[in-house]
């Protein structure tokens, strides 16, 4: 199993532990990771190299908001970096309560591909017609992304499993 963490973060995958897939085949990403988690899957496919899984935690899916939504968030990052992720790890837990994480290096430019991301649903679905099992875990408490729009979007060519109460680490409590 190869994983994928979240902007800022690293070491997260104990978070997902009872969701994830520990065979060699299977790619995992939470959040922002699972953009690259995406990423990687295609590039391996075009090697020839066998995926059977990919698993995407809360994927970054902002491709519904505003670009006044983007602007806004990279103008607080790059006016104060610190408080900027505080927050951002502080709404991760929400509703529930801030728990500890490791953080990792992080830069504007990674927050803007993250922010500005768009999901091509036919890539998607060129994954799952190679073979590979698409399955998606979404917080129904998430204040991160658009839970509304990543369920109706990802529901097209994965398996999509809501989870009551939990918040974007997909904890409830």
């Amino acid at each position: 199993m190869k994983f994928y963490s979240g902007f800022s973060l690293k070491n997260e995958q104990h978070w997902f532990k009872e969701h994830i897939n520990p065979s060699h085949y299977c790619v995992c990403g939470f959040s922002y990771g699972a953009i690259k988690a995406f990423k990687h899957t295609k590039e391996q496919l075009k090697l020839g190299k066998r995926i059977d899984t990919l698993q995407l935690f809360s994927p970054a899916f902002f491709q519904t908001k505003e670009k006044k939504f983007m602007k806004l968030q990279l103008l607080g990052y790059k006016k104060n970096r610190d408080a900027y992720l505080n927050e951002f790890i502080k709404s991760c837990f929400l509703p529930h309560l801030e728990k500890s994480v490791e953080h990792d290096k992080n830069s504007v430019e990674e927050l803007k591909e993250l922010l500005s991301y768009e999901w091509d649903v036919e890539e998607l679905k060129n994954l799952a017609k190679n073979g590979v099992k698409i399955e998606v875990y979404l917080g129904s408490e998430d204040k991160i992304i658009d839970v509304g729009g990543a369920r109706e979007f990802f529901l097209q060519v994965a398996t999509v499993t809501y989870i009551k109460n939990a918040n974007h680490f997909l904890l409830t409590n």
